[in-house]
């Protein structure tokens, strides 16, 4: 299922450059791994990108993001067994879960969650808000 990227309104995200955080966006649909990559590099983030779960994996190892972005709807490897990896093994990394599914996520386990479709404005206030835990 593809789907429709919201709109990118400037009058809600404006650049702000000097933030330090990495951000990896994990989103296996390439448009909006673009969309959430551009939203959150024009709220003053660097981002970094994988496709699916395993890609996911390594660059966590590799960059050591300040915190993920993260579909629960992942190829080879899903988003659930990826958050559950961070949370046993990388307790300190805060995850904001983006799914389009209607199925209940435990907050316990992901207390950041937004529902697809996501606008620019509220992926850059739930990473904020996940950062500032």
């Amino acid at each position: 299922m593809k789907a429709e990227i919201p709109p990118l309104y400037i009058r809600i995200v404006v650049f702000q450059p000097g933030r330090k955080a990495t951000i990896l966006v994990v989103e296996d649909d390439p448009l909006l791994r673009s969309f959430y990559k551009s939203a959150l590099m024009l709220g003053g983030y660097s981002v970094i990108t994988a496709n699916d779960g395993i890609e996911a994996l390594r660059h966590i190892d590799g960059y050591q993001p300040s915190a993920v972005v993260l579909d629960l709807g992942l190829p080879l490897l899903s988003g659930r067994d990826v958050g559950r990896e961070l949370h046993e093994n990388l307790q300190g990394i805060p995850v904001v879960v983006v799914t389009g599914s209607d199925a209940p996520v435990d907050e316990r386990e992901f207390p950041c969650v937004l529902r697809k479709p996501v606008t620019a404005e509220a992926l850059i206030e739930a990473v904020e808000r996940c950062l500032d835990r």
